[in-house]
């Protein structure tokens, strides 16, 4: 084990050499073994602690039916379509909203009944329903045994950035087929996953416009 220095740790590997006579007058470099030396190489890569994460998160499932109840309340259910756990970055802007709501109704995960294609249309073309549920536990990251959400959306300002999420789902596909459930609220989320399939989304991965 070496000591930590504070990044990750790099092995700088050094070959020192010796010279053993073979005859009188030829030498040959022998090499001993490697001697590993730790080397702090702060700014080029990080632990754990220094990991960035700088996007919109989604859970995306394929659902038989899914529905959300508060306190025993039934607020919002649907039929087949997709149950959507959206998770709030803390520095996410308005592109990484449009990102995750273009790709999930869009996602061409169901199958064609037509042509008898598995993964040819998307939640549109079948005429299903969206809900989605705020979940910012899915930028959880352990520390010891104990979960951190340090970097999920603080709620003052989630609540908000979440309300227009929802509403641009609506505007982009029918209000009446896009629910969800109540921010901040402790829910109970109950579904029948269709496959099963599941897909994850990051706004971050967005990187050739797709």
């Amino acid at each position: 084990m070496f000591p930590n220095y504070g990044g990750c740790m790099q092995m700088q590997i050094q070959f020192p050499t010796v010279f053993h006579q073979q005859t009188k007058h030829h030498l040959t470099a022998l090499r001993r073994p490697a001697i590993l030396r730790p080397k702090s190489t702060s700014g080029i890569c990080s632990g754990r602690r220094n990991q960035k994460i700088k996007s919109m998160r989604a859970v995306v499932q394929r659902v038989a039916s899914a529905s959300v109840e508060v306190e025993g309340r039934l607020i919002s259910s649907i039929g087949p379509g997709l149950l959507v756990l959206v998770g709030l970055h803390e520095a996410d802007v308005e592109s990484d909203a449009e990102y995750i709501c273009r790709k999930v109704l869009n996602m061409r995960l169901f199958p064609n009944e037509k042509t008898g294609k598995a993964w040819d249309q998307n939640v549109m073309q079948k005429n299903c329903e969206v809900l989605l549920v705020s979940q910012f536990t899915l930028y959880g990251v352990l520390k010891g045994n104990k979960p951190d959400f340090h970097v999920a959306m603080p709620p003052a300002a989630a609540k908000s950035f979440y309300a227009s999420l929802v509403e641009r789902f609506q505007k982009a596909y029918r209000a009446d087929a896009v629910k969800d459930g109540v921010f901040g609220a402790m829910m109970e989320v109950k579904l029948v996953n269709d496959g099963p399939v599941t897909m994850q989304l990051e706004s971050s991965k967005n990187t050739n416009g797709d």
